[in-house]
């Protein structure tokens, strides 16, 4: 009993921290019907960026992880300027484009941080809290409640704000809401901000639990688009189930198959999203052109 709850409670971590990129795919996506290829890269680079705050200039973990989000979101910003001219005129190029800034960044990230990965130790050493005989560790219970209270706010944001609203309706129809005075391209730099954002954050609070080296954000985007899709491409909720479901799906499969662990758990997600294509929460698929 005390391993299968052991395992869900790191299938539940895990979970949090793709559905925070997750996060990031759907609400480009919802914004822009474009699947941002380097989501997973821009996650790499806010890890390093908060990694080397914390570790070559000695900031406090929460000073470190704000200045980096930031300057990723900022990031963010300049992919969709340069991919602007795109924007409504061809998408296709727009996903090529995408997958070139991916590996420009994790081109960059080997210059200026090599390949060697650096190891962010746990922010505070409290000792592990004994829930009904149930073992949790408090930097566990922390990313839970992050993702948790960041999900809630970006789901308020996206359906109870003016921005949020405008937002969406740029991606249902972009001529229509530039007709009634809509800045789309305003509203696709927020969208690819704040997703970037996300992926950020999600990238510092996997930092202790990992290596953060060039490839980590493959990895983790990998399973962070599976979770957008098993979800529903676009669903905000979704991504927040899918990713818990990866997680747990992926802890699982690790703990029974060990080796083979990875294989069971996008086997799994294949046969899922085979029978139901458009993901638990599937919406109808947005279409810009």
């Amino acid at each position: 009993m005390e391993v299968f709850v052991q395992t869900v409670v790191g299938g539940l971590t895990f979970g949090a921290i793709y559905a925070l990129v997750a996060l990031g795919f759907s609400l480009i996506y919802r914004t822009m019907a474009l699947v941002n290829f380097a989501h997973g890269d821009v996650l790499m680079l806010g890890a390093y960026l908060g990694s080397t705050m914390i570790l070559s200039f000695r900031l406090p973990v929460a000073v470190a992880m704000v200045a980096s989000t930031l300057l990723t979101a900022a990031v963010g910003i300049g992919i969709e300027r340069i991919l602007r001219p795109l924007e409504n005129k061809d998408l296709d190029l727009m996903l090529i484009g995408t997958l070139g800034f991916g590996i420009v960044l994790q081109s960059g990230a080997i210059i200026v941080w090599g390949t060697a990965g650096q190891a962010v130790r746990i922010p505070f050493g409290a000792a592990p809290i004994d829930i009904a005989g149930i073992i949790v560790q408090p930097y566990d219970l922390m990313i839970l409640v992050a993702a948790a209270a960041i999900g809630t706010a970006l789901y308020l944001f996206l359906g109870r704000t003016k921005l949020g609203l405008a937002m969406q309706a740029s991606a249902m129809d972009f001529q229509a809401a530039s007709a009634m005075g809509i800045d789309v391209g305003r509203m696709n730099a927020i969208a690819f901000a704040i997703g970037s954002a996300l992926a950020a954050i999600a990238g510092n609070l996997a930092a202790p639990l990992l290596y953060v080296e060039p490839t980590v954000g493959v990895s983790l985007g990998i399973r962070a688009f599976a979770a957008a899709m098993l979800g529903g491409f676009g669903s905000i909720p979704g991504a927040i189930v899918g990713g818990l479901a990866i997680g747990l799906l992926d802890s699982f499969a690790t703990g029974m198959f060990q080796g083979y662990g990875e294989v069971v758990t996008f086997v799994t997600f294949a046969l899922l999203i085979s029978l139901r294509p458009t993901g638990i929460f599937g919406e109808h698929t947005i279409s810009r052109v």
